[in-house]
């Protein structure tokens, strides 16, 4: 597997692994049907090297593969401070550029698929509102908001209480420490611009980042764009609920829906990923 870093503007390195096709492709490859290059978007706090059995996987199946670190996690340096003022607006309108750029370089004849799983569904859905679609389509892993009416019983006003928690200790320690005090559920050390975000967005069930320069939701409702969304059985973090929330913000795409029956859990499908790969290569297929 090849690594590329990328350096950002304000510093930080973020690699970019890639992975050639390995196996066959049902389908010729053409110029009017392009091998698919999935582009894997990782969840917060979880190392971009955590899907590299994914990216084999895809890879054997004949599909180009990627996979793009977030800023300050991973393998990207430095860990976020109290000087990172990055959020989600950022990471789409700078990061996923110049990693989408290191893509296209690598693989110029195929047609690029945005996989997301958890944050990196919501980043890659605010990606492709911002590029008009230009993408084959999105896969959405583990996948939804963190808006609190999307979640049942005592877990919805849990969700509102424990974001805003959060949001205010990032902002009083400058970054959200979560690497000393969350354990490996506290999604690492991150921005609190990114944290800021993700609680606004547990509070109003809207994307309105910090800095933004277009309007996310009315461009997300535009989108014309396949899309597969896959909720894990037995995600406490995105429930089928919550999963619902963010396909329900893309009424003019072409919407695909299917629940892991395995109790795999917000991130189990990572590392047995078998059936759920079979499910995105029988959907990439039929593209």
């Amino acid at each position: 597997m090849e690594t590329v870093p990328i350096q950002m503007p304000d510093g930080s390195t973020v690699p970019v692994r890639l992975l050639g096709a390995a196996g066959t492709h049902r389908h010729p490859v053409t110029p009017d049907a392009p091998r698919p290059a999935v582009v894997i978007v990782p969840g917060l706090g979880v190392p971009g090297g955590y899907y590299e059995s994914v990216a084999r996987d895809l890879a054997a199946r004949g599909f180009d593969t990627a996979i793009g670190e977030l800023r300050g996690n991973g393998d990207s340096r430095p860990e976020p401070d109290a000087d990172s003022s990055y959020g989600y607006h950022e990471l789409v309108s700078v990061d996923f550029p110049a990693i989408f750029q290191v893509v296209r370089n690598r693989f110029p004849q195929s047609t690029p698929y945005l996989l997301g799983h958890s944050i990196g569904g919501q980043l890659s859905v605010l990606y492709a509102a911002r590029i008009r679609g230009r993408l084959g389509g999105l896969i959405l892993v583990a996948s939804g908001t963190p808006y609190h009416r999307g979640f049942r019983g005592l877990s919805g006003p849990g969700m509102l209480l424990g974001t805003a928690a959060v949001a205010l200790t990032a902002g009083v320690a400058g970054y959200w420490p979560g690497d000393r005090i969350g354990g490996p559920a506290g999604f690492g050390r991150q921005s609190r611009v990114l944290i800021s975000d993700w609680a606004r967005l547990a509070r109003t069930g809207r994307f309105v980042p910090m800095g933004a320069d277009i309007d996310y939701e009315e461009r997300i409702g535009r989108l014309k764009l396949p899309v597969l969304s896959i909720t894990m059985t037995g995600d406490e973090i995105a429930p089928a609920a919550s999963a619902a929330h963010l396909v329900r913000k893309l009424p003019a795409a072409e919407v695909t829906t299917w629940t892991q029956p395995e109790r795999l859990g917000h991130n189990g499908w990572i590392r047995e990923c078998g059936s759920t790969v079979d499910r995105v290569e029988r959907w990439l297929r039929d593209r």
